[in-house]
């Protein structure tokens, strides 16, 4: 009995699709009003007249997320906002988009940032939308900045350039780009008060690297670009993020070293996570630590002056993170599997 429903059901979606692009088709080339996704409910996109219903109370979903490499805490929505890749650019360019998540990991809006389909749809968006393959995130004054890249339409071996896009939370509309040609492709940021940004760029893995790739990037509010760090003692820089001092502290995948970094470049202090491979880091106010693996699915809580802990273990793929203020909670991208992972905080 469930397979004729389905194909009903099908049937039913690829009409609404084939009404909806003929709609399209008939406003021609010319520009159309940016806009972002409604919540879950009906209509998906915005309609002139503001008509919108939403989802049942009694309803509850999880998902929205693809390939996940991060996720940013918005305090004046208290939601969780988390940028997917989609497909990578040499499937289809301009294909990521951004959901908001609730605290108990059920969507509040399936696709925020990128409601609009890749192509045609994004590009007569005033202003038009391009969102490829973001990484990093985080929230500033707000400010929504993601790590995204432009190039690699050819395949793996296609190069890459660094892109930093920037979006403003009121609306969701982008608000303009840096572009950092020397880069290959940033893995994470962090975002100072004065919009100072720091990004690491992962570099290479292998037998022999270079360790010359291994960097920290240091972006001014004008867009002039330079490294920061280079080499030792990073290794395969991943994650970062900045103290309650300003400094920058990164995390490693190549090794388990957390280290501090004073904005004048200068290394402050060198710490160990319980474990090696690590992607995502989030510090407290009170100088706490939490750093969790991507390689061996650990989470690590490093107290000032205190050896690392495990506080949770064996979450496969986790990228990186962000604190969930409201809740008090970790929230872990899980990559490849497409999903969230939560860790309540417990003292």
């Amino acid at each position: 009995m469930s397979r004729p429903s389905s194909r009903v059901s099908t049937l039913v979606a690829i009409l609404i699709w084939i009404v909806a692009a003929a709609a399209m088709a008939q406003q021609g080339s010319a520009p159309s009003p940016y806009v972002v996704g409604n919540r879950l409910g009906l209509p998906i996109l915005p309609d002139p007249a503001g008509t919108f219903n939403p989802i049942s109370t009694n309803v509850k979903v999880f998902g929205s997320i693809y390939a996940a490499e991060s996720c940013s805490y918005d305090p004046s929505r208290n939601l969780i906002v988390v940028p997917s890749r989609g497909v990578p650019q040499d499937v289809q360019v301009n294909n990521g988009w951004v959901s908001l998540i609730n605290h108990d990991g059920s969507v509040h809006t399936a696709r925020w940032i990128g409601v609009q389909n890749p192509g045609e749809p994004r590009a007569r968006s005033k202003p038009p939308l391009i969102l490829n393959e973001p990484f990093g995130s985080d929230i500033v004054n707000g400010v929504l900045y993601v790590a995204d890249r432009d190039g690699g339409t050819a395949g793996p071996n296609d190069p890459t350039i660094s892109v930093i896009r920037r979006f403003e939370m009121a609306s969701g509309a982008p608000s303009g780009e840096i572009r950092v040609e020397a880069s290959t492709g940033f893995n994470d940021l962090a975002v100072a008060g004065d919009g100072t940004i720091y990004a690491t760029q992962t570099g290479a893995f292998g037998q022999n690297p270079d360790p010359t790739s291994w960097q920290i990037w240091k972006i001014l509010p004008n867009g002039t670009a330079s490294i920061f760090f280079q080499g030792a003692p990073l290794r395969q820089p991943n994650g970062i993020a900045l103290d309650q001092q300003g400094n920058i502290v990164i995390v490693n995948i190549g090794n388990a070293d957390v280290v501090t970094f004073s904005t004048d470049g200068k290394v402050l202090r060198t710490e160990a996570a319980a474990q090696g491979g690590n992607d995502g880091l989030v510090i407290l106010k009170d100088g706490t630590k939490y750093v969790s693996s991507v390689v061996n699915g650990g989470v690590s809580r490093i107290r000032p002056n205190q050896p690392a802990t495990l506080i949770a273990q064996n979450i496969p793929n986790g990228a990186s993170m962000c604190y969930d203020i409201e809740a008090n909670q970790l929230v872990i991208p899980m990559n490849a599997n497409n999903a969230l992972a939560f860790v309540p905080l417990k003292e």
